[in-house]
């Protein structure tokens, strides 16, 4: 019988765990507003005429965003 109870008590307290954890809520990542509206730039212009790998296009997409200022919060 005290094995039963002990095996409860653990279950309660993993549940009071959860609760606790998804009562705290975290900020969402990012929260970035781009807006190309109105942009004549082309993708070569963007990118380059040469092969890009996807690291390198994620970096020059976001130095391009922030030197044009298109970037809000």
């Amino acid at each position: 019988m005290q094995t039963r109870i002990l095996a409860s008590r653990r279950k309660s307290k993993s549940k009071s765990r959860k609760s606790s954890r998804s009562s705290k809520k975290k900020k969402p990542f990012g929260g970035y507003a781009i807006s190309f509206a109105g942009r004549k730039e082309t993708l070569e212009q963007v990118f380059g005429r040469a092969n890009v790998v996807p690291s390198q296009m994620t970096k020059k997409l976001w130095n391009f965003i922030k030197a044009k200022r298109l970037a809000r919060r």
